[in-house]
């Protein structure tokens, strides 16, 4: 096993030559494994490039560089910038590119993070703190340049020090690719967090996977949706430090044997190598900088066949790198086939694995010599962000039990008090489901443990319950049990036997055989059955019963108990996570309430302590302050101050100031400004030009059907449509120019959701060349929308649309970060939406649609044929399958909102039932929006009601309930 390194392999002379390209010769290994600089070496000169003044040093020893690089003088970072461009070089020395600028900027920042990300270590690990460990199969951080320089204050002198160079800013950072290390809402949460985390001294970490293809790059083309691999490192990740003396073992197949030592172990199989990748993480005005850690796969060099390559299978010379590296390839990878699900479950297990090695080996560390297990739960707290993490549990069970020696009650016992876990929807189809076939073969020592744990737990919920109501018994035990589909143990499946509706011999399996899976023939078990039963009932089977009347019954096992062929056996990883955990929680106050009353209500019932409610939420700093500047000096100006960026409870302050003339104005100058960036952006993008003058309509997510983005298509083509049937100023009497954007990914195999994008970008490329509306609407695709195109639409957005069938979205954070900026939102009363209305205020929200208690019945009447689709939706609908729109055949599109059941029909995601109330809704806001003294009044009012939603108070709150964690404060 590894020893856990800090987050330092090599410190930088940012102003010294010497050494060559990164100063790969100036450093020596300390004794605790940091790397040092070398003492000793010659002096620098380097001339600036701004002042034409000499920058003097010794470039010797890191307080001697921190002097350097916390210098705010703009000259000495623009002689900073320059040195890496000339000798921390990727690029020719003849090219000079905004391309080349960004790295060096990158570089020159990195430099300053390298010091605090060091001195947060090294407290860290004098003070052996609690520290919590966020695991994530996704984290979609952004771009970190604005970020970074944001964060450590030095905004205004980089730019100075560019502009010295003859760089700007903004250009150089739009050459940052986006990490594509995540794809929605669950991985910006978790990047949010990690800002919160560091911004509030929280000692804590982020684990997750360095995707090197990422999902997909989306492109838009006339067919709908296509993919291609990302990009994003093919120039270099300077935001990173790979850690090749930080590697862990990763085993997949093989055996489990045990040993003379009584102990199991898993021998055997296929072995690959976890390398950790470290990005740090800045605090806003603190020194604390914590680390992302990101693992790369691979194998040892000797893994390459050398003696197959040189013989011409070049294929298979490669096959163990190919097999261990492309577990990194593509986050989400499609999983129809079971090669794709084996590459999905081999993904989960090395995030777990690698993580928990790395989290242990630092435990260890830092005990010493009075290492005592028993103290692990109170040095490390284990989130796991989503069922995907699951496996933490086993993997932690089999690391305490089979390597370091603890009884199962010891290693339970830990583990629970450790690992906690985070609920992000009430999909039944997300909540993961896993072939335990599948896990049984790559993952044999897990399935042995899950299997222990759902006995277990099975004997627990006897026990509860007990054996008077049966019905009840049963009930709970589908609802709770881990392994689905899999035969009750032995010590459970004997309450299941029944009477059986024959005369006879008495037919009971036995229930060893069923618990031990023997494969014995019905004339053997009757026999071994037959025996049992005469013994107890004192007689044979060759005695006869005397007249019918006294016959024995006749009993059977109740199919419950055993395993159906029919079905798939699979292990139930959400039941894991919440029986695995000492705590549960949703992300939104309707949410966590659906997850007790319903998702998990067993569980609930059983622990009802375990449950809580964490509202999520977003950083202010990338989220307003980064994002939207001028808004920021507004909102900072009228508070009197910026503590805001710090204390989001100080929005509260503009609500005062709502009605004041001279703050609409600025605001409203300030709302214009951005839209006057995403006219270019749209432009650039998509080629359509649009009016700043018209209102900015944006639902930017993942596509999805339950988040029914085809509900707002559908309200633009009604009112296209009715435009279309009226005159030219009737039109601009009736309707408030609106630009209707879009933005999002489609799972590359979700055929539904790809259909839906077609759909709208067929709708655009007719709308948008219409002479007869003109400004009055004009709908657009942005294609490939990730966190730099949201940091532009945000600011510019005026209604921003959350529409998801109610009780079926967890929580959403744009919804959050859209309110912050000022923007007015439309939606149903589902995730966070039902406490931005509460917060901003009713009359400050767009409300329409079914509540979600109702959902349930109303499914229920369409499945009965007694709904009855508004006039409106019908017309819409026809005008769709007009052909209006081209050629493209909209069928199973619409199909999927008509009949009454069948897979992929009924309407399941309730659009036809409230278009009416959508539409209806939709009319409000063109009559609010005529009122630009009202609408303005509800924008400032939607972010003076927004401090709720900040990342930093849900922090704080999974600090203080769920982690036990408190701040450390930097010297």
């Amino acid at each position: 096993m590894a020893t856990a390194s800090p987050p330092l392999a090599t410190a930088f002379r940012p102003l010294a030559a010497a050494g060559g390209a990164g100063g790969g010769g100036a450093h020596a290994v300390g004794a605790a494994g940091r790397v040092a600089p070398r003492r000793g070496r010659r002096g620098f000169v380097v001339r600036s490039v701004a002042s034409d003044r000499e920058v003097r040093g010794p470039a010797s020893t890191e307080e001697e560089l921190s002097a350097v690089l916390t210098s705010i003088d703009s000259s000495a970072i623009a002689s900073n910038i320059q040195h890496h461009a000339d000798f921390t070089p990727l690029f020719s020395p003849e090219h000079s590119s905004p391309l080349k600028a960004y790295h060096a900027t990158a570089k020159s920042v990195f430099d300053s993070l390298i010091i605090n990300w060091n001195a947060t270590y090294d407290y860290y690990n004098k003070v052996n703190a609690k520290q919590a460990y966020y695991l994530s199969m996704e984290f979609l951080q952004g771009r970190a340049l604005t970020n970074a320089i944001g964060n450590l204050e030095l905004t205004g002198q980089y730019a100075e020090a560019l502009k010295q160079l003859g760089q700007n800013l903004e250009d150089v950072a739009s050459q940052e690719p986006d990490p594509a290390l995540g794809n929605g809402g669950l991985g910006r949460l978790a990047s949010c967090f990690l800002d919160s985390m560091a911004t509030l001294n929280y000692p804590a970490w982020g684990y997750g996977l360095r995707y090197r293809y990422g999902l997909f790059k989306q492109i838009i083309t006339k067919d709908g949706q296509e993919e291609v691999a990302e990009n994003w490192l093919e120039m270099g990740n300077p935001w990173e430090i790979v850690r090749n003396d930080v590697s862990y073992p990763v085993k997949f197949y093989g055996k489990v044997v045990e040993g003379t030592d009584g102990r199991k172990h898993w021998i055997g199989g296929e072995n690959i190598k976890a390398v950790a990748h470290d990005v740090p993480i800045p605090g806003y005005k603190t020194k604390t900088t914590n680390n992302l850690r990101l693992w790369s796969t691979t194998v040892p060099s000797q893994n390459f066949d050398l003696g197959a390559f040189n013989a011409g299978d070049h294929a298979k010379a490669n096959e163990a790198h190919l097999n261990a590296e492309k577990i990194c390839h593509v986050l989400y990878p499609g999983d129809e086939s079971s090669e794709g699900k084996i590459l999905r479950l081999k993904q989960q297990y090395t995030l777990c694995s690698a993580s928990l090695q790395d989290i242990i080996s630092r435990f260890e560390s830092r005990a010493g010599d009075s290492l005592n297990w028993e103290d692990f739960p109170s040095k490390v707290a284990v989130q796991m962000n989503d069922t995907h993490p699951t496996l933490c549990i086993p993997e932690l069970m089999r690391i305490l039990m089979d390597i370091k020696g603890l009884s199962w009650n010891e290693a339970w016992s830990i583990t629970e008090r450790t690992v906690a876990y985070t609920n992000h929807t009430v999909l039944p189809e997300a909540l993961e489901k896993w072939s335990l076939d599948i896990m049984q073969k790559l993952l044999p020592r897990h399935v042995e443990i899950i299997e222990t744990i759902d006995e277990k737990l099975m004997n627990n919920i006897v026990s509860k319950y007990g054996t008077a109501d049966i019905s009840l018994l049963k009930q709970k035990l589908k609802d709770m049990r881990i392994l689905d589909n899999v035969d009750l143990p032995a010590s459970v499946a004997k309450l299941f036997i029944k009477p059986k509706e024959k005369k006879g011999k008495l037919l009971v399996e036995s229930l060893e055989s069923i618990a031990e899976g023997d494969e014995k023939t019905e004339s053997q078990e009757e026999e071994n059955i037959l025996s049992e039963t005469a013994e107890k009932k004192g007689g044979s089977d060759s005695e006869e019963a005397p007249d019918a009347e006294k016959e024995d019954p006749v009993y059977e096992l109740d199919p419950f108990a055993k395993y159906d062929p029919q079905l798939p056996r699979v292990v139930r990883m959400a039941n894991l996570c919440v029986v695995g955990g000492h705590s549960v929680n949703g992300v939104a106050e309707i949410h966590s309430e659906i997850v007790k009353q319903d998702v998990f209500n067993s569980f609930y019932e059983m622990w009802p302590t375990k449950f809580q409610n964490k509202t999520n939420g977003v950083t202010p700093r990338r989220w307003i302050r980064f994002c939207n500047p001028e808004l920021s000096a507004i909102i900072s100006k009228w508070i009197g101050s910026d503590d805001w960026i710090l204390n989001t409870d100080k929005l509260a302050g503009l609500k005062k100031f709502a009605d004041d003339e001279d703050l609409q104005s600025e605001w409203r100058t300030a709302k214009r400004n951005n839209k006057m960036k995403v006219v270019s952006l749209i432009r650039d993008k998509t080629g359509y030009v649009v009016s700043p003058d018209a209102m900015f309509d944006v639902q930017v997510k993942r596509i999805h059907e339950y988040k029914r983005q085809l509900l707002n298509i559908l309200g633009i083509v009604y009112r296209y449509k009715k435009m279309k049937e009226m005159s030219a100023k009737d039109r601009i009497k009736s309707f408030v120019p609106r630009v209707c954007i879009f933005g999002g990914k489609a799972f590359a195999t979700y055929v539904q959701a790809k259909r839906i994008v077609k759909f709208i970008t067929d709708v655009a490329a007719t709308v948008n060349y219409d002479p007869d509306v003109g400004d009055l609407l004009k709908v657009v695709f942005v294609p490939d929308y990730n966190v730099s195109v949201a940091e532009k639409l945000i600011p510019a957005s005026e209604l921003s649309q959350h529409i998801s069938t109610a009780g079926m979205e967890a929580s959403g954070t744009s919804n959050m970060k859209f309110a912050m900026n000022g923007c007015i939102l439309i939606g149903t009363l589902d995730g966070a939406n039902v406490e931005i209305r509460e917060e901003v205020g009713e009359e400050n929200f767009f409300l329409f649609g079914a509540h979600a208690p109702e959902i349930a019945g109303l499914r229920q009447e369409r499945a009965e044929g007694k709904f009855v689709p508004d006039p409106r939706f019908e017309e819409v609908k026809e005008y769709v399958r007009s052909g209006v729109f081209g050629t493209s055949n909209y069928d199973e599109l619409m199909g999927s909102l008509e009949g009454n059941e069948g897979y992929g029909r009924a309407d399941y995601f309730l659009v036809g039932k409230d278009f009416p109330s959508y539409i209806e809704c939709q009319q409000k806001v063109d009559e609010a929006y005529r009122d630009q003294k009202l609408w303005t009044r509800m924008s400032i009012l939607n972010t003076a009601g927004s401090p709720k939603f900040s990342s930093d108070r849900t922090i704080h709150e999974y600090a203080k309930d769920i982690w036990d964690i408190s701040p450390v404060i930097m010297p």
